[in-house]
């Protein structure tokens, strides 16, 4: 069994789900959102975030990780500011010694709803009917839940194509 941390990356909000896999068996352990004060300067937000994010992993002890890739939008300055926030996401886990995937948005949606155009409200629905017991509070913990969710797909079809080589 292995226990995933999941992290949709923001500034305002970030959303962090825990699950463990066994096989092809998902169970849901916990989700939230880290919320920052936006009159905070930014280097004040990223600390909050740092020790939030450090005290979950401690918390629940992962044994790996992933974060969704950053997408690019028109804003450079807010695209910029999902940066700095997934920086932060990708180097808390490392400073454990937390081994930590990257998942595009697409391959997110694709490994949990079948397509990679699925809507914000599909991914959460199919959350749900992955995760019963998920709180889902907010978007932010459904897409942290589906990116550990993916990680989880992805790591099963790995050690499976391991195991075939193998045994071929």
């Amino acid at each position: 069994m292995v226990r995933i941390l999941g992290i949709d990356p923001g500034l305002r909000f970030t959303g962090w789900g825990v699950i463990t896999a066994q096989g092809n068996r998902l169970s849901h352990v916990a989700d939230g959102v880290i919320a920052t004060d936006s009159a905070l300067t930014v280097p004040e937000r990223l600390r909050h975030l740092h020790d939030a994010l450090l005290e979950l992993a401690r918390n629940f002890a992962p044994d790996e990780a992933a974060v969704e890739e950053t997408y690019v939008n028109r804003n450079g300055a807010a695209t910029l500011k999902l940066g700095y926030a997934r920086g932060v996401g990708l180097l808390v886990p490392m400073l454990l010694d937390i081994p930590v995937a990257e998942y595009g948005a697409k391959t997110v949606k694709r490994a949990v709803v079948g397509t990679g155009a699925a809507t914000k409200e599909q991914v959460s629905m199919m959350v749900r009917r992955i995760l019963p017991t998920a709180l889902l509070k907010r978007a932010d913990a459904a897409d942290a839940l589906a990116v550990a969710i993916c990680h989880a797909h992805h790591r099963a079809s790995a050690i499976h194509l391991a195991n075939a080589t193998r045994m071929a």
